[in-house]
């Protein structure tokens, strides 16, 4: 069993629901990354997912695109991030999720790819770009060796493809609550308990919510319909101002930044 499908089976026996919060890889170095993974919390956060930069993200909105051109800028690498990871890999107590674009999967190889994450500590995949009709390959290489792939499921879903969805994504499936790219939002959709219920119902799978979901008050509201709440602009906005406004600045304080907005949110959790 992988280290994700340990974390949910354990949140299934004890009833409780969780916070998965992402940061960027690489910024403002990988260095950084590794101490705010290091520094989550597992009692409250289920995994933290690493948004992998590159140059033309289909998903992500303004705030992850800035993080990523900086990150780029300053000269990431996949190998770099990884190294790190595979090093640190026995100070992070929580799984750790990497959303990717499938260019860099492809440009590796698939299995090339999958074993490189898997060996490098990486305990699942988030694949925004990759069309669920060709997801097949990357979600059985990742079942052989626990690294698991993460489908998202949009609200314009149908119940069909929303079942083709439950039959890949393991240990649970994303709810893209908005259309469109990620970010913040005041408020959460007016339908999102009845697309929760319908996609849970299809798919027999944990369901956590991420796209706009901004603050605490959110993410106790996510947290009464679904498994999980996921954050990721506003986190990443606290860590460009930290930062700066984006250039690097002082990488203690944009870890300081990061690990005390998600305390903050989850502390409705418990």
């Amino acid at each position: 069993m992988s280290r994700l499908h340990q974390c949910f089976a354990e949140l299934k026996r004890d009833q409780r629901r969780a916070l998965l919060p992402y940061i960027t890889g690489g910024y403002p170095g990988v260095a950084t990354t590794v101490e705010i993974l290091a520094g989550v919390d597992p009692q409250r956060c289920a995994c933290v997912e690493i948004g992998i930069p590159f140059s033309d993200p289909i998903a992500d909105g303004p705030v992850i695109q800035a993080s990523f051109s900086h990150a780029l800028d300053a000269g990431f690498k996949l190998a770099t991030l990884f190294d790190a990871i595979a090093e640190a890999r026995d100070q992070i107590a929580v799984p750790v999720l990497a959303m990717v674009s499938y260019s860099i999967v492809y440009r590796r190889g698939v299995g090339r790819f999958v074993e490189y994450a898997t060996r490098s500590g990486v305990d699942g995949l988030i694949v925004p770009d990759l069309a669920l009709e060709e997801a097949g390959e990357l979600a059985e290489l990742g079942r052989q060796v626990g690294c698991p792939l993460v489908l998202l499921a949009a609200p314009t879903s149908d119940e069909q493809r929303r079942r083709q969805i439950g039959e890949l994504s393991e240990p649970f499936v994303y709810y893209q609550a908005l259309a469109g790219v990620t970010g913040e939002r005041r408020a959460l959709p007016a339908d999102l308990a009845e697309q929760v219920r319908s996609l849970r119902s299809a798919t027999g799978k944990p369901i956590c919510v991420g796209f706009g979901i901004s603050t605490a008050e959110h993410v106790a509201e996510v947290c009464q319909v679904a498994d999980g709440a996921i954050v990721g602009s506003a986190i990443v906005r606290r860590m460009l101002a930290a930062g700066s406004g984006g250039g690097g600045g002082d990488s203690h304080e944009v870890v300081r930044a990061a690990l005390e907005f998600i305390s903050e949110l989850a502390e409705p959790l418990g």
